[in-house]
């Protein structure tokens, strides 16, 4: 991670009103036009959470949970893939929430989510999470304004349980452009081997472009905390969205000071024949 890393600027500050066009999806503040360098910067990036993650899983103390929302095509997978891609998978589990099943409907919306989050010395990925029941159901009514700010309630509880109990949170909203997302959409219809991506619901869902980020404006604000931090995040250009939250992420680890632990026995003197 270098110097001029500055969480703050993508920071989300908790009780503030939001506006998205405060922030720039096509902004390049940590990659360049330097491919071979970026990748160079990425690599140690990789290998810096490598490292962090080992040392998470051997302390087996705190718990991370990183949350990943956008728009179709916004890149969560894409994260995923990248910015762990050097990273132990034995340490790492992903949950993906799509749209629920029965059973899952006959419980109240946090209890498909509260099963997933991650045990001591793991790291999990939420790609979509708990934040589709205060983003897809508002938009399309499916509860009232009133609903959804109680839900807004009930999801910073839910979160300072989870940070009460030793987990660190970060939660990235990764942010394109509408003009972005038509451009990978019809980079998927186009390519044979991404056409089975593509959905015709997608197109329904991009005409809602207007209502989605008036209800991300909502639910950013009212659900970043101090505890539960939202970032907001450049993700037109896919390497720029990779710099920022893998440096995030070692520095969130970094922070946790953790350490190693000592030797269950007494190995003084052991030699191994």
């Amino acid at each position: 991670m270098t110097k001029e890393f500055d969480s703050k600027r993508y920071l989300v500050k908790p009780g503030k009103k939001v506006n998205l066009k405060d922030w720039n999806p096509g902004e390049q503040r940590l990659s360049s036009d330097d491919k071979e360098a970026d990748a160079k910067r990425l690599a140690g990036l990789n290998e810096q959470l490598d490292h962090l993650q080992d040392l998470l899983f051997a302390a087996h103390k705190d718990k991370v949970l990183l949350v990943l929302q956008g728009m179709d095509t916004s890149g969560k997978d894409g994260t995923i893939r990248h910015v762990f891609n050097s990273v132990d998978p034995l340490g790492v589990r992903v949950a993906s929430f799509k749209a629920p099943t029965e059973d899952e409907l006959d419980h109240d919306y946090l209890w498909r989510v509260h099963q997933h989050v991650p045990g001591k010395g793991e790291i999990a990925i939420f790609n979509r999470s708990h934040y589709e029941d205060v983003l897809i159901v508002p938009v399309h009514g499916w509860i009232t304004p009133e609903q959804c700010e109680q839900r807004y309630a009930q999801i910073r509880d839910f979160e300072k349980l989870l940070a009460d109990s030793g987990t660190l949170i970060i939660k990235c909203f990764l942010h394109i452009s509408k003009d972005e997302q038509k451009a990978r959409l019809e980079q998927r219809l186009a390519d044979p081997e991404k056409r089975w991506k593509f959905r015709l619901g997608d197109l329904a869902e991009r005409k809602l472009w207007k209502k989605y980020m008036q209800a991300y404006e909502g639910a950013l604000a009212a659900t970043s905390t101090k505890s539960a931090p939202w970032y907001v995040i450049a993700a037109n250009s896919k390497t720029e969205r990779n710099l920022i939250i893998s440096s995030l992420l070692v520095q969130a680890l970094v922070n946790l000071k953790m350490k190693y632990p000592a030797p269950e026995e007494d190995l003084s003197g052991v030699v191994v024949e």
